[in-house]
């Protein structure tokens, strides 16, 4: 799908009332969730029966993230959208943060590729940070715990 065209239909979303979109083209198959105040675009694999997939998948990461709560103490930072995670601005940079180091609301703290677009992600806890949960380079679920902080 053309990237003007994908940017048009998430601007469309976020001024609209309709908090879910889902396009189903030639190239694929996008779904677009607005998400509070983000609006998350995410690719969807293309099957032959659709309807069981997207049932099969929604029990799997519910249960993924009502465990991880129940593991780790202090606030969880979780992942607004499904991409990959990175925890500074380019290969070789500093890292956002650290665990030990002390962040304040809206400081970003990662990044989100998804769908080639990088997302900054912000705290939205001051706190300290005591853990980090996901490895540099790894793929991130929707609702997937970042970070601890306390």
């Amino acid at each position: 799908m053309d990237l003007r065209k994908l940017k048009t239909l998430i601007d469309l979303v976020s001024e609209s009332n309709v908090s879910e979109l889902e396009i189903t083209e030639a190239e694929g198959k996008v779904r677009i969730v607005k998400a509070g105040a983000q609006v998350v675009a995410a690719p969807l694999v293309a099957a032959p029966v659709a309807a069981p997939v997207a049932a099969a998948a929604v029990p799997a990461a519910a249960s993924a993230v009502a465990a991880a709560p129940a593991v780790e103490t202090g606030h969880s930072v979780k992942s607004p959208m499904v991409g990959t995670f990175y925890r500074s601005s380019s290969p070789g940079a500093k890292p956002f943060v650290e665990i030990g180091d002390s962040i304040k609301e809206g400081d970003t703290i990662c990044i989100i590729e998804a769908m080639k677009i990088l997302n900054e992600i912000e705290a939205d806890k001051t706190g300290t940070v005591t853990k980090i949960l996901v490895e540099n380079g790894q793929a991130v679920e929707y609702g997937q715990p970042l970070f601890i902080i306390e």
